[in-house]
């Protein structure tokens, strides 16, 4: 499957690229897992944070957002990560995270990652070297861990 992979700043969004995301959050996060929550959060269209899109003819089928690190001694976040349901099972998780790690590497080099994980995917985020910082929590009624990854080194 060849998905063309988009990294955006807030700025450089189409409205139809924001109504896409917007739309394909709530597909997952608020209606199939019946998690009913503040996705617009205001932190999509601010500061330095981007948007990592995988496109296929025209069709958002993953997507994460790099939030910034707010100040030098925070971390840099990666948050949304999302397949679409037509997608899953292709690897495009495995592929969205080594895109969303190296350009978090690319634009805030020497920071930490940090995730907050819903905890059944601890092991998926544990392969690209995130290790859990924090004990299982509940937020919105599922079950979270924050995990990190430690920025590189030279």
């Amino acid at each position: 499957m060849d998905v063309n992979w988009l990294d955006l700043h807030h700025s450089e969004l189409t409205v139809t690229q924001l109504y896409q995301i917007l739309a394909l959050r709530n597909a997952v996060f608020i209606v199939e897992q019946h998690c009913p929550y503040q996705d617009v959060d205001g932190a999509d269209l601010n500061g330095e944070n981007r948007h990592l899109l995988g496109m296929l003819d025209n069709q958002l089928l993953a997507y994460a957002r790099l939030l910034a690190p707010e100040t030098d001694d925070k971390p840099v976040k990666i948050g949304r990560v999302i397949v679409s349901g037509e997608a899953r099972g292709l690897s495009l998780g495995y592929r969205l995270m080594e895109q969303a790690i190296t350009l978090c590497e690319y634009y805030w080099p020497q920071y930490t990652i940090l995730l907050s994980a819903q905890a059944h995917l601890q092991g998926f985020y544990a392969r690209f070297g995130f290790q859990p910082v924090s004990e299982p929590y509940l937020e919105d009624n599922i079950r979270h861990i924050d995990m990190e990854k430690s920025c590189l080194t030279e």
